[in-house]
């Protein structure tokens, strides 16, 4: 079945969508935690604890951090090559880039209506404040796909669908991206490069399959 990538911007409502659409089609849904979970049982214990400090783990070049995406990259494409899957964030555009049975969305919106709902959901009373978190997590997402990944993170063309929820719903976002993923499952026979042709490691396709059977398919937010 056809993967979905989110990409968003903090305030954009990406991350609800993205479960919202996972418990839809009756998918995993993949965030940060679920990816830690696989890495830490893999072996890379520290993961979580590097990723956490954000901004010196986006920010620091040497070769611990250099093995810790390319495992990071293996995942996504494990979890990728399984299927039914939404993933959340994690540079996964990057990496499944240019292939056919995967459908890479971006979800963004104005940054004033951003900074509202972060305020809201927050609990931030000084709109300066909700605006500098918007535009600290802004800068931190470019400039992690940017060095890893060469490509720009908001940038239309690296993705299949743009999606701005300061006009498109939720809801009816919602259901393009099951609509569309329908369309993929129809026409997959066509596509000359797909998530099958993706290499496989056997011990961490077990573990990603342990990690998925224990969660459950997905976890929406209230």
């Amino acid at each position: 079945m056809p993967v979905i990538t989110i990409s968003r911007e903090m305030g954009s409502q990406g991350r609800y969508i993205a479960e919202r659409a996972a418990q839809s089609l009756g998918y995993h849904f993949v965030d940060k935690r679920t990816i830690e979970e696989i890495l830490s049982q893999y072996g890379f214990a520290d993961f979580r604890q590097e990723y956490d400090a954000a901004s010196s783990f986006w920010t620091r070049f040497d070769s611990h951090r250099a093995d810790m995406m390319k495992m990071l990259d293996r995942v996504v494409q494990i979890l990728a090559r399984r299927g039914d899957v939404v993933i959340l964030g994690r540079g996964s555009f990057a990496v499944l880039g240019g292939l056919a049975d995967v459908l890479n969305v971006r979800i963004q919106a104005p940054l004033p209506l951003r900074v509202k709902r972060v305020m809201a959901r927050q609990k931030i009373s000084e709109p300066d404040v909700a605006e500098a978190a918007v535009k600290e997590s802004d800068s931190l997402r470019a400039h992690f796909i940017e060095s890893f990944y060469k490509v720009r993170w908001d940038t239309a063309k690296n993705f299949d669908l743009v999606i701005d929820t300061g006009k498109v719903p939720p809801e009816l976002a919602i259901t393009w991206l099951v609509e569309t993923v329908k369309a993929l499952n129809g026409r997959q026979g066509d596509a000359e490069r797909t998530t099958s042709t993706l290499e496989e490691d056997r011990i961490l396709a077990n573990v990603v399959a342990e990690v998925l059977e224990y969660r459950p398919e997905y976890q929406v937010a209230g």
